[in-house]
Protein backbone atom coordinates (compact mmCIF):
# COMPACT_ATOMS: atom_id res chain seq x y z
CA UNK A 1 0.00 0.00 0.00
CA UNK A 2 1.10 3.69 -0.44
CA UNK A 3 -0.22 6.43 1.97
CA UNK A 4 0.17 10.15 0.58
CA UNK A 5 -0.45 12.72 3.33
CA UNK A 6 -2.74 15.31 1.50
CA UNK A 7 -3.51 17.44 4.19
CA UNK A 8 -2.18 17.32 8.20
CA UNK A 9 -3.49 20.31 9.76
CA UNK A 10 -5.64 19.49 12.75
CA UNK A 11 -8.59 22.28 13.31
CA UNK A 12 -8.16 24.48 10.82
CA UNK A 13 -5.28 24.87 7.88
CA UNK A 14 -1.85 26.04 8.61
CA UNK A 15 -0.07 28.16 6.57
CA UNK A 16 1.67 24.83 5.36
CA UNK A 17 -0.95 22.52 5.04
CA UNK A 18 -4.66 21.62 4.53
CA UNK A 19 -6.48 20.09 7.11
CA UNK A 20 -6.95 16.47 7.28
CA UNK A 21 -6.99 14.53 4.20
CA UNK A 22 -4.81 10.97 3.40
CA UNK A 23 -4.57 8.92 0.40
CA UNK A 24 -4.21 5.15 0.35
CA UNK A 25 -3.39 3.67 -3.09
CA UNK A 26 -3.43 -0.16 -4.27
CA UNK A 27 -3.50 -2.26 -6.74
CA UNK A 28 -4.57 0.62 -8.80
CA UNK A 29 -7.37 1.58 -5.97
CA UNK A 30 -7.39 5.15 -4.45
CA UNK A 31 -9.34 5.53 -1.60
CA UNK A 32 -9.32 8.97 0.70
CA UNK A 33 -9.46 9.08 3.87
CA UNK A 34 -10.89 12.48 5.43
CA UNK A 35 -11.46 15.55 2.77
CA UNK A 36 -10.72 18.57 5.23
CA UNK A 37 -10.72 22.46 4.31
CA UNK A 38 -8.30 23.39 1.96
CA UNK A 39 -7.54 19.19 0.66
CA UNK A 40 -9.27 19.56 -2.50
CA UNK A 41 -6.96 21.65 -4.05
CA UNK A 42 -3.78 19.77 -2.16
CA UNK A 43 -5.33 16.46 -3.54
CA UNK A 44 -4.93 17.59 -7.34
CA UNK A 45 -0.97 17.43 -6.80
CA UNK A 46 -0.66 14.13 -6.33
CA UNK A 47 -4.02 12.66 -8.68
CA UNK A 48 -6.66 13.33 -11.25
CA UNK A 49 -9.80 15.36 -9.64
CA UNK A 50 -11.75 12.52 -11.03
CA UNK A 51 -9.46 9.37 -10.14
CA UNK A 52 -10.78 8.50 -6.77
CA UNK A 53 -12.62 5.36 -6.45
CA UNK A 54 -13.80 5.52 -2.57
CA UNK A 55 -13.82 8.06 0.07
CA UNK A 56 -13.70 7.38 4.18
CA UNK A 57 -15.19 10.55 6.52
CA UNK A 58 -13.99 9.56 9.80
CA UNK A 59 -16.54 11.83 11.27
CA UNK A 60 -18.41 15.36 10.48
CA UNK A 61 -16.77 18.01 11.61
CA UNK A 62 -15.43 20.42 9.07
CA UNK A 63 -11.60 20.08 9.34
CA UNK A 64 -12.45 16.56 8.19
CA UNK A 65 -15.34 16.39 5.25
CA UNK A 66 -15.97 19.89 4.21
CA UNK A 67 -13.93 20.09 0.92
CA UNK A 68 -16.48 17.55 -0.01
CA UNK A 69 -19.26 20.70 -0.78
CA UNK A 70 -16.61 21.58 -3.01
CA UNK A 71 -16.01 18.32 -4.52
CA UNK A 72 -19.56 17.49 -5.37
CA UNK A 73 -19.51 21.39 -7.41
CA UNK A 74 -16.73 19.41 -9.52
CA UNK A 75 -18.03 16.28 -10.05
CA UNK A 76 -22.04 17.92 -10.33
CA UNK A 77 -21.34 20.16 -12.69
CA UNK A 78 -18.69 18.98 -14.33
CA UNK A 79 -18.22 20.47 -17.80
CA UNK A 80 -16.53 18.14 -20.11
CA UNK A 81 -17.75 14.84 -20.00
CA UNK A 82 -20.87 15.28 -18.44
CA UNK A 83 -21.71 14.53 -14.51
CA UNK A 84 -19.39 12.20 -13.14
CA UNK A 85 -21.22 8.72 -11.81
CA UNK A 86 -21.89 8.20 -7.72
CA UNK A 87 -18.63 7.47 -5.92
CA UNK A 88 -19.22 5.26 -2.31
CA UNK A 89 -18.64 8.01 0.41
CA UNK A 90 -18.59 6.15 3.73
CA UNK A 91 -19.62 8.43 6.91
CA UNK A 92 -21.83 8.31 9.89
CA UNK A 93 -25.20 8.39 9.78
CA UNK A 94 -26.31 11.18 8.57
CA UNK A 95 -23.38 12.64 6.06
CA UNK A 96 -25.72 13.11 3.08
CA UNK A 97 -27.61 15.95 5.06
CA UNK A 98 -24.84 16.93 7.27
CA UNK A 99 -23.33 18.13 3.58
CA UNK A 100 -26.07 19.12 1.76
CA UNK A 101 -26.94 21.74 4.87
CA UNK A 102 -23.43 23.05 4.96
CA UNK A 103 -23.29 23.53 0.81
CA UNK A 104 -27.25 24.71 1.32
CA UNK A 105 -27.66 25.27 -2.56
CA UNK A 106 -28.05 22.07 -4.31
CA UNK A 107 -30.35 21.63 -6.78
CA UNK A 108 -32.69 19.47 -4.88
CA UNK A 109 -32.56 17.66 -1.74
CA UNK A 110 -31.61 14.30 -3.68
CA UNK A 111 -28.83 16.10 -5.64
CA UNK A 112 -25.59 14.83 -3.60
CA UNK A 113 -26.71 11.21 -3.88
CA UNK A 114 -26.77 11.56 -7.46
CA UNK A 115 -22.76 11.67 -7.22
CA UNK A 116 -22.07 10.30 -3.93
CA UNK A 117 -23.53 6.85 -2.94
CA UNK A 118 -23.58 7.29 0.76
CA UNK A 119 -23.06 4.36 2.91
CA UNK A 120 -23.31 4.30 6.73
CA UNK A 121 -20.37 3.72 8.85
CA UNK A 122 -20.90 1.20 12.07
CA UNK A 123 -17.91 -0.47 13.93
CA UNK A 124 -17.43 -3.72 11.88
CA UNK A 125 -15.13 -5.45 8.99
CA UNK A 126 -16.03 -5.38 5.14
CA UNK A 127 -14.20 -4.44 2.04
CA UNK A 128 -13.51 -1.34 0.38
CA UNK A 129 -11.91 -2.27 -2.91
CA UNK A 130 -8.96 -4.65 -2.65
CA UNK A 131 -9.03 -3.42 1.51
CA UNK A 132 -10.28 -5.65 3.70
CA UNK A 133 -11.18 -2.81 6.61
CA UNK A 134 -12.28 -2.46 10.21
CA UNK A 135 -13.51 0.12 11.74
CA UNK A 136 -14.62 1.20 15.45
CA UNK A 137 -16.08 3.93 16.81
CA UNK A 138 -13.33 5.85 18.52
CA UNK A 139 -13.87 8.79 21.98
CA UNK A 140 -14.72 11.90 20.47
CA UNK A 141 -17.81 14.81 21.32
CA UNK A 142 -19.45 13.76 18.08
CA UNK A 143 -19.53 10.54 16.19
CA UNK A 144 -15.90 9.39 14.99
CA UNK A 145 -14.42 6.21 13.72
CA UNK A 146 -10.33 4.69 13.30
CA UNK A 147 -10.14 2.67 10.69
CA UNK A 148 -7.58 -0.13 10.36
CA UNK A 149 -6.94 -0.82 6.12
CA UNK A 150 -5.50 -4.04 5.41
CA UNK A 151 -3.99 -5.19 2.31
CA UNK A 152 -0.85 -8.29 1.19
CA UNK A 153 -0.38 -9.32 4.43
CA UNK A 154 0.32 -5.60 5.78
CA UNK A 155 -1.60 -3.15 7.40
CA UNK A 156 -1.98 0.58 8.20
CA UNK A 157 -4.23 2.45 10.99
CA UNK A 158 -5.94 5.90 11.23
CA UNK A 159 -6.90 7.36 13.92
CA UNK A 160 -9.59 9.21 13.28
CA UNK A 161 -10.12 12.14 15.75
CA UNK A 162 -10.59 10.50 19.23
CA UNK A 163 -9.42 10.88 22.77
CA UNK A 164 -7.89 7.62 25.03
CA UNK A 165 -10.49 4.63 24.09
CA UNK A 166 -9.95 0.73 24.43
CA UNK A 167 -11.09 0.78 20.49
CA UNK A 168 -7.87 2.31 19.12
CA UNK A 169 -5.73 -0.11 20.88
CA UNK A 170 -7.57 -2.68 18.88
CA UNK A 171 -6.96 -1.35 15.77
CA UNK A 172 -3.31 -0.50 16.83
CA UNK A 173 -2.52 -3.93 17.37
CA UNK A 174 0.34 -4.62 15.54
CA UNK A 175 -0.28 -2.23 12.54
CA UNK A 176 2.39 -1.70 10.43
CA UNK A 177 1.80 2.68 9.97
CA UNK A 178 -0.03 3.96 12.73
CA UNK A 179 -1.46 7.32 11.30
CA UNK A 180 -2.46 8.66 14.85
CA UNK A 181 -3.82 12.05 15.82
CA UNK A 182 -1.83 14.27 18.24
CA UNK A 183 -4.03 17.42 19.19
CA UNK A 184 -3.17 18.24 22.43
CA UNK A 185 0.32 18.94 24.22
CA UNK A 186 1.17 16.65 27.29
CA UNK A 187 1.26 18.24 30.47
CA UNK A 188 -0.79 21.22 29.01
CA UNK A 189 -4.47 20.05 27.85
CA UNK A 190 -6.34 17.27 29.66
CA UNK A 191 -9.68 16.96 28.19
CA UNK A 192 -11.43 13.29 28.55
CA UNK A 193 -12.71 11.91 25.05
CA UNK A 194 -11.77 14.85 22.94
CA UNK A 195 -7.97 14.23 21.35
CA UNK A 196 -4.72 12.77 22.14
CA UNK A 197 -1.15 14.46 22.74
CA UNK A 198 1.92 12.86 21.47
CA UNK A 199 2.57 11.21 24.83
CA UNK A 200 -0.48 8.93 24.32
CA UNK A 201 0.21 8.09 20.86
CA UNK A 202 3.26 6.86 21.82
CA UNK A 203 1.98 4.87 24.45
CA UNK A 204 -0.66 3.25 21.95
CA UNK A 205 2.28 2.37 19.78
CA UNK A 206 4.23 0.78 22.41
CA UNK A 207 1.53 -0.83 23.37
CA UNK A 208 0.04 -2.16 20.38
CA UNK A 209 3.35 -3.11 19.15
CA UNK A 210 2.97 -1.03 16.15
CA UNK A 211 5.61 -0.81 13.11
CA UNK A 212 5.89 2.56 12.63
CA UNK A 213 4.15 6.06 14.33
CA UNK A 214 3.14 8.95 12.17
CA UNK A 215 1.81 11.93 14.28
CA UNK A 216 -0.53 14.06 12.35
CA UNK A 217 -3.61 16.56 13.09
CA UNK A 218 -1.80 18.86 15.47
CA UNK A 219 -3.13 22.36 15.36
CA UNK A 220 -1.12 25.45 14.27
CA UNK A 221 -1.19 26.59 18.15
CA UNK A 222 0.70 23.04 19.40
CA UNK A 223 4.19 22.32 19.53
CA UNK A 224 4.80 19.52 16.87
CA UNK A 225 8.19 19.23 17.90
CA UNK A 226 7.10 18.97 21.56
CA UNK A 227 4.77 16.26 20.25
CA UNK A 228 7.20 14.51 18.87
CA UNK A 229 9.60 14.35 21.84
CA UNK A 230 7.27 13.10 23.80
CA UNK A 231 6.37 10.24 21.70
CA UNK A 232 9.28 9.11 21.06
CA UNK A 233 10.09 9.36 25.15
CA UNK A 234 7.66 6.09 25.50
CA UNK A 235 7.99 4.65 22.30
CA UNK A 236 11.34 3.03 21.08
CA UNK A 237 10.21 3.21 16.94
CA UNK A 238 10.35 5.37 14.74
CA UNK A 239 8.02 8.19 14.71
CA UNK A 240 7.48 10.71 11.97
CA UNK A 241 5.83 13.90 11.89
CA UNK A 242 3.10 13.69 9.20
CA UNK A 243 3.55 16.69 6.60
CA UNK A 244 1.91 17.55 2.89
CA UNK A 245 3.32 15.67 0.33
CA UNK A 246 4.96 12.67 2.73
CA UNK A 247 4.67 9.04 0.60
CA UNK A 248 4.94 6.09 3.33
CA UNK A 249 4.96 2.41 0.96
CA UNK A 250 3.06 -0.11 3.73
Amino acid sequence: MKLTVVGCSGSFPSAESACSSYLVEADGFRLLLDMGNGALGDLQRHIGLYDLDAIFLSHLHADHCIDMCAYFVARFYRHEGGRCGTIPVFGPEGTEKRLTTAYDDVPDERSMSEVFDFRTLKSGTFEIGPFQVRTERVAHPVESYGIRIEHGGRSLTYSGDTGACPELGLLADGTDLFLCEASFTHGKEDIPDLHLNGREAGEYARGGNVGRLVLTHIPPWTDAGQNLADARAVYDGRVDLAHPGAVYEV
